[in-house]
């Protein structure tokens, strides 16, 4: 059985966006657990994929849906 619409590629970039997000949140963590107090501005600014990537995932999906 085949999907009679193609599949969008916007869901797939969208959960990997929020997996390198989350990543980068834990790795943030992690550094202040071991003592690190001045982070690099780009392990905060990949930190915001997180949250993008779940609202691009959200948009997405809502799209999906109301063209079905």
């Amino acid at each position: 059985m085949a999907s009679s619409s193609p599949r969008s590629a916007v869901l797939p970039i969208s959960i990997a966006m929020f997996g390198i997000g989350l990543l980068a949140i834990v790795l943030i963590f992690a550094l202040f657990a071991t003592g690190h107090q001045d982070l690099p501005a780009w392990i905060s600014i990949v930190a915001l994929l997180c949250p993008a990537g779940l609202i691009f995932g959200v948009i997405a999906t809502v799209v999906r849906a109301r063209r079905h």
